[in-house]
Order: C-alpha cells, then sequence, then structure tokens
C-alpha cells in the first residue's frame, strides 16, 4: 500500500486556516491519494491540521465554511474503504450546534518560500506546489465581517490587494527596517500587521477614516500583541499632532492608528506625519480613487 503524499495536510492547513475558497484546497490530490491509499490516518491529520488546530479553536473561522469543509471532507472519507472515522463526525456536530456570526476570524500563516535557483522570497498565501515552503513561526489573526458589506462599508474584510501588498512587503523588508511608514486605507490591518511582525519598521502608522473599520482595526492590531499609543484613535489635523509621533515608547515597532481619508487629507498634514515610506494597497474595482491617492502622496 502506498504512502500518502507527504506535506498534503499542511497544503490544507495554510488556505483552510485563512479560509480561502474551498475550491482552492487540493481536492484532486487527497482523492488520489486516498484511492491508491484509503487510509483514514491522512484525513486525520488533515483534521488535526485545520478544524481541531489549535488557532481554528481559538479564533475560528465562520461556522458555514467549517460546516462546508468537514462535508467535503466527509464525502471524500465516504468515497473510499478506509476504517471510519468518528472525529469527522462529531467536529461536524459540533459546528452544527453553532449559529450563525456577523463576523469570523481568519488566521494568515506566513511562510518564507524557497524557490530553485533564486533568491528566497516570503509570501503570505499558499504558493504553488513546486515551490518549497518554510514556515517562518508568524501569523497573522484577524477578526473580520463575514459579509462584503457591513456598516455601510466594505472595509471590514481583508481585500486580495492587501494579501499582494504583504507578499511584496514581505520579500523587500529592507524598504522598511528602521523606517516610519504609513499605510493609507488599512482597512482591518493584515498588510501593516504582517509588516510590524516581520519587517522590523521603526513606527508603523495605520490608518483608515470609517469609524467601524477603525475600531476593528485597533482591536485587530491588539489581538496581534502590538499596543497602539495610548488616547485612542489619532486625528490627523495639524503638523504639531505629527510631531507628537517621534514619542518615545518602549514597544518595537511603535504603532499608531490615525483617523485619515486621502481623498481630503493635505500634504501638510502628510508631511507632519514625517512619513519615510507611504504604502496602499487598492482593489481593482476601485482605481477610481487612485486620482485622490495620488493627490494625497
Amino acid at each position: 500500500m502506498a504512502e500518502p503524499r507527504p506535506g498534503l495536510a499542511l497544503r490544507f492547513q495554510r488556505p483552510f486556516l485563512a479560509a480561502r475558497p474551498l475550491r482552492s484546497l487540493p481536492w484532486p490530490e487527497l482523492e488520489e491519494s486516498l484511492r491508491t491509499a484509503p487510509d483514514s490516518a491522512l484525513l486525520a491529520d488533515i483534521l488535526h491540521k485545520t478544524i481541531l488546530h489549535p488557532l481554528c479553536v481559538k479564533y475560528p473561522p465562520s461556522a458555514k465554511y467549517r460546516r462546508c469543509f468537514l462535508t467535503e471532507l466527509i464525502k471524500k472519507h465516504e468515497s473510499t474503504a478506509a476504517e471510519p472515522l468518528d472525529e469527522l463526525y462529531d467536529a461536524l456536530a459540533d459546528v452544527l450546534k453553532e449559529g450563525e456570526s456577523t463576523h469570523c476570524y481568519k488566521n494568515y500563516l506566513l511562510v518564507l518560500l524557497l524557490i530553485v535557483n533564486s533568491k528566497p522570497m516570503v509570501c503570505a498565501d499558499p504558493p504553488l506546489p513546486s515551490r518549497v515552503l518554510q514556515p517562518t513561526g508568524d501569523c497573522v489573526s484577524l477578526c473580520e465581517s463575514t459579509a462584503l458589506i457591513s456598516g455601510g462599508t466594505t472595509g471590514l474584510i481583508t481585500w486580495e490587494a492587501a494579501l499582494h501588498l504583504a507578499q511584496w512587503a514581505l520579500e523587500n523588508p529592507g524598504v522598511f527596517r528602521g523606517r516610519t511608514v504609513l499605510e493609507l486605507g488599512s482597512g482591518i490591518g493584515f498588510t501593516g500587521i504582517a509588516i510590524c511582525k516581520a519587517c522590523q519598521p521603526r513606527t508603523f502608522i495605520f490608518s483608515d477614516c470609517h469609524p467601524r473599520v477603525l475600531r476593528q482595526l485597533g482591536e485587530n492590531i491588539q489581538l496581534n500583541g502590538f499596543i497602539p499609543e495610548p488616547g485612542g484613535t489619532w486625528s490627523i489635523q495639524t503638523e504639531s499632532q505629527g510631531q507628537e509621533v517621534e514619542g518615545e515608547n518602549c514597544q518595537n515597532p511603535k504603532v499608531i492608528v490615525a483617523e485619515l481619508d486621502w481623498g481630503s487629507v493635505t500634504e501638510k498634514q502628510l508631511l507632519g506625519l514625517r512619513a519615510d515610506v507611504v504604502i496602499a494597497a487598492v482593489q481593482h474595482e476601485y482605481l477610481q480613487w487612485h486620482t485622490h491617492l495620488g493627490t494625497s502622496v
């Protein structure tokens, strides 16, 4: 009997914890492995690296997502001659007892991406199977809305643009190391938190303009072990406020949450923040905002 493919359970783990679309998970490889070696041990391994993983237990994806995942996993199990696996059905029963919530968690495992005959790179999302992964040990956990639009904003979810910007940033940590970084339109914080964990900035200024987004952003920053500057959300109004950014703080990096609308912020206000690097992730659907962004920067 052939052995299950090594690392297959880990290839389920990363996209599952980040609640990536279920269709992106390696179901075909699982089917092939089960046909070759109908052993429930592989399914148990996948279960423990996903549904029963400590991160999922503490910060679970939506009940709907976990229910659909377990249903598909059970279908794969029942289509083989593998021995019954009670853990699968127990896990599904537990999820079915849960009610739906307006919020869920997503956990993004950061990994070192090694490519043959190329320099090491870091990414926040699972790369192609042919590439070699080395976990960095860092994880970004976020509380997000389960709806695309919530509270009159689309800013309570992590957009693809934030994932791509974070990947680029983590591939180029020298751009941020030891510098003051301003992120325009931080949303709920994925890119900035990833940079704070992996790129060693001196100060990171998160910014957004929607009250609910700013509140969730602050909670996510603290969820990941950083404490924003005291006094709540900074209001970018005068140059003198920006000078306070340079105050003493024992945390490394120093983290600030600023209320800032890149459509109306002035050059004087931006200069007051004294940022060395300014970044922003803009989803393709909102490219018309680039005119405001260009004016701001």
